[in-house]
């Protein structure tokens, strides 16, 4: 193998690695302000976009086992990398395809598990993960704020029926 085609997939590999995600689009429409735009707004999630050469991604998923995508690698490819949060990506990257009518989803893999295009905007109707963690921590404190005011319903009882006592007394 030559080393142009080594150092290339060893640079695609090394993309791959940043994250349990790839998401694939084309980008054929695409201009130079329009990657801009789309890396800018994928920074705060600490993804990438990166143009990629299909049979560089072939080899450097089968080297990674990734499932098989060769399907999805037809016409010129770009992979959206990196960050903890794939629906929150996927929120940007839908928001940005819909902006522009440039760019197209092609599918990608989320946990070595392949996915369709369509299941990247159903990936992208998801809530991010830091609503998710808030609706899991309120989900958490509903037993305990419930336990709370039963345990404190008793003494309030007896409070309340000894201030009426007292009340009553002084009548």
């Amino acid at each position: 193998m030559r080393a142009e085609k080594k150092y290339l997939i060893e640079e695609v590999s090394k993309h791959l690695q940043k994250s349990d995600y790839v998401f694939l689009t084309n980008f054929d429409k695409i201009t130079v302000a329009d990657v801009a735009t789309l890396r800018s707004r994928l920074k705060p999630e600490k993804a990438e976009f990166h143009v990629v050469k299909n049979s560089s991604l072939r080899v450097a998923a089968k080297e990674l086992e990734l499932p098989d995508l060769d399907s999805m690698l037809t016409g010129p490819t770009a992979i959206i990398v990196g960050g903890r949060n794939p629906a929150g990506v996927a929120k940007i990257v839908r928001k940005f395809f819909d902006e522009t009518k440039k760019l197209e989803g092609k599918g990608g893999v989320l946990s070595k598990k392949a996915l369709k295009a369509s299941e990247l905007d159903v990936l992208a109707t998801l809530p991010t993960l830091d609503v998710l963690r808030a609706q899991f921590l309120a989900l958490l404190m509903t037993p305990a704020t419930s336990a709370v005011r039963v345990l404190n319903a008793i003494p309030q009882s007896l409070v309340n029926v000894l201030q009426a006592k007292v009340r009553a007394g002084t009548n």
